[in-house]
């Protein structure tokens, strides 16, 4: 994958990542209902990132972004999952567990810089 700068777009791409991944899963029940969860969790990380973004208050945009880092964790936790069940392409769910890692880490120090 190509380097992205901007945190904003690397959501954007996290988010799709997961559902071009997700797509790739077996339909099977237990996949399912991670691959929602992912799916559901990734997307709400940049979609509250865009609502941080045109918050007024420091106190607004922190809460907003400390969603994005529950969002994040919630979509860590499904790759987890699927990665001690061994789902899905080993190469691709190694480097969205990487991703996210990254994004969970530069949306904290967000938060701890507007402190």
């Amino acid at each position: 994958m190509e380097k992205i700068f901007n945190f904003e777009d690397r959501l954007v791409r996290f988010a799709g990542e997961c559902i071009f991944f997700s797509r790739q899963l077996e339909k099977i029940f237990e996949n399912e209902y991670h691959k929602n969860q992912l799916i559901r969790s990734s997307g709400s990380a940049s979609l509250n990132f865009g609502e941080a973004q045109g918050t007024i208050t420091d106190k607004d945009f922190i809460f907003k972004v400390s969603l994005v880092v529950k969002e994040l964790k919630e979509s860590r936790n499904s790759l987890k999952i699927l990665d001690y069940i061994k789902e899905g392409d080993d190469s691709k769910r190694s480097k969205l567990l990487i991703e996210v890692e990254q994004l969970i880490a530069i949306s904290s120090k967000m938060i701890l810089n507007k402190k």
